[in-house]
């Protein structure tokens, strides 16, 4: 059986931004086995999962900045699709993507 492979975040340069039915939020707690509580940009707190494509090549933390996916059935759970890196919640910042004061 292969190895499986892990990226390293430094070939992770992509900018992704929110399309639509996304928004953005930051990590407020860690709770395990994948979830997380997500403060999002709406002034809702979600319940995060962090989906299967990212859980070995990205690692959330608190206080991260991800871009989210709202279920459609239910707008109290999301899935996280993006972390964003200090240098892209930078240029977020500078270009109206984020409120002032969020993050």
């Amino acid at each position: 059986m292969g190895k499986r492979k892990v990226l390293s975040e430094s070939e992770l340069k992509d900018l992704v931004l929110p399309g639509e039915g996304e928004i953005l939020g930051v990590v407020d707690r860690l709770l395990g086995s994948d979830h997380v509580m997500i403060r999002c940009v709406d002034g809702k707190v979600r319940l995060g999962r962090i989906r299967g494509k990212l859980k070995r090549r990205i690692w959330i933390r608190d206080g991260d900045l991800v871009l989210v996916a709202p279920w459609p059935f239910d707008d109290t759970k999301c899935d996280i699709l993006w972390r964003y890196t200090v240098a892209q919640v930078d240029w977020l910042r500078d270009n109206g993507y984020l409120p002032a004061g969020f993050v």
